[in-house]
């Protein structure tokens, strides 16, 4: 296995295909508002942000069991729940997984929603059907989190007919899922390459999603917040800074690929956390870190070679991004 410089801030194993290179010094330039990574641990407390693996973001096959038995191997903190299956467990059984985990250190981190609210009507009537017995199977599990993300345009509808649409197909999904104490995360997507063939284009920052999170108003609907999005949206630490804590229910985390001008960038073709040092994680885990954000942190990168590693291979490379990206931020 190739090895980066001993004195790179994100120095750590390679995976077979040179997916994690060295962090270049530039892209961990501060901004105005950055902090080192010991000052923002001090000025926002203990950090409770923790690792969490997403089976899927990083193309393992595994089942639910097999990923909760890797995660632990590999350091996680947290695994994604998956909804179904812990809805066909019985009581005893989903007792026996959640003592099984915490005997591991793991936790459940966020969940994906379980219902297509994006297009056809009776398509979304009838996940939206079954979302109770889903929800609280994952409340019984104590997963917490749910998240989605949110179509930056429509080839039909208006801005504002998308806008109503999405409210109120939201708002009934949040009241059930409010009813299991759980917390939806909505994520836009701030890519301009996949905006653009779009015949209407729709929100695609962060200030337009708290509009629509505003118009939901069941008190239970925050951001799921991707340093992807963040960086294509063009947003700052600052955007980050004016949210409050609980406005964030989980995070995805990423780089890009060097050398592409950001318009051009594709969502399908991203970079495990410090991989390249374009986008500014340090500045990003240092933000949420001031607000006090204390949730799951996962890889998602939709990375080719990544997706055609083997299982174990894709975990530990996820697994020694996240760790060096949180160090950044002053998580251990």
């Amino acid at each position: 296995m190739n090895r980066i410089k001993k004195d790179d801030p994100c120095a750590g194993t390679l995976s077979r295909r040179n997916m994690i290179g060295g962090l270049a010094a530039a892209g961990l330039a501060a901004t105005k508002l950055s902090a080192s990574p010991a000052e923002a641990l001090a000025e926002g407390g203990p950090c409770r942000m923790f690792s969490s693996l997403s089976p899927g973001s990083i193309g393992m096959k595994t089942g639910p069991k097999e990923s909760i038995a890797l995660a632990a191997e590999f350091g996680f903190g947290g695994v994604e729940p998956n909804a179904a299956f812990l809805a066909d467990l019985s009581l005893e059984a989903r007792n026996e997984l959640r003592a099984e985990m915490k005997s591991k250190g793991l936790r459940f981190g966020t969940g994906g929603l379980p219902v297509d609210f994006r297009g056809d009507e009776a398509r979304f009537r009838s996940q939206l059907e079954a979302l109770p017995r889903l929800a609280q199977a994952l409340q019984a599990a104590e997963v917490g989190r749910v998240g989605t993300w949110i179509m930056p345009g429509h080839r039909e509808l208006t801005y504002l007919e998308n806008f109503r649409q999405h409210a109120a197909r939201l708002r009934e999904v949040a009241r059930i899922l409010k009813d299991s104490g759980l917390r939806l995360g909505l994520e836009y997507v701030g890519t301009p390459t996949v905006r653009q063939p779009q015949r209407y284009p729709f929100l695609h920052t962060m200030r337009e999603l708290r509009e629509l999170i505003g118009e939901i108003g069941t008190g239970n609907v925050g951001f799921l917040l991707d340093s992807w999005h963040w960086w294509t949206a063009g947003e700052t630490e600052a955007d980050i800074a004016a949210l409050q804590p609980a406005e964030v229910v989980s995070v995805d985390l990423n780089d890009a690929p060097a050398g592409i001008p950001l318009e051009q960038q594709q969502d399908g073709k991203r970079e495990l956390p410090c991989a390249t040092g374009v986008i500014p994680v340090a500045a990003f885990l240092g933000a949420l870190l001031r607000i006090g954000y204390d949730g799951p942190v996962r890889a998602e990168p939709f990375n080719k070679a990544l997706n055609d590693m083997e299982d174990r291979e894709a975990c530990a490379a996820a697994a020694a991004a996240l760790k060096k990206a949180l160090a950044l931020a002053g998580c251990r």
